[in-house]
């Protein structure tokens, strides 16, 4: 199960972020979950959004350089350890995670995790057979 994260890149200068929200918000899109990791002179905004495809698109007509990367996407419980356990999977068996984020669900229980690693086929079978919940965009939408 796979999710399509957004991603923007900007030129690390006054209100380019600002800029994107913007834009998404006007053009009613929900940001989910966001991540920016950025340097003097760019930064790459990492966005999950309720209306993808539609993000995609409208960002691109605003003249934003953006493109989408599907990641992964799982539930993990809000007790101590719980991540922990998730990333020992992927160590044991040489998966490596390029980036990861999260955020908690409305209801301020569980804990979404969007992960980039470099073999996703493999860390889907990995989680799955131990377990770890997948969700799909529909489900983070909800969540």
């Amino acid at each position: 199960m796979q999710v399509t994260q957004i991603s923007v890149f900007l030129q690390n200068t006054a209100g380019r972020l600002a800029g994107v929200t913007k834009t998404l918000g006007e053009a009613g899109i929900n940001i989910r979950a966001l991540s920016i990791a950025d340097t003097s002179d760019f930064g790459i905004l990492r966005l999950i959004v309720d209306q993808s495809e539609r993000a995609l698109a409208c960002l691109k007509e605003h003249g934003f350089a953006v493109s989408k990367t599907e990641v992964i996407a799982v539930r993990v419980p809000d007790q101590p350890g719980a991540l922990s356990r998730i990333l020992a999977l992927l160590e044991e068996t040489g998966i490596n995670i390029e980036y990861l984020y999260a955020f908690v669900g409305r209801s301020g229980g569980d804990a979404v995790v969007v992960f980039r690693v470099e073999e996703p086929q493999r860390a889907r079978v990995v989680l799955s057979e131990n377990g770890i919940e997948f969700l799909n965009e529909e489900q983070i939408n909800k969540f």
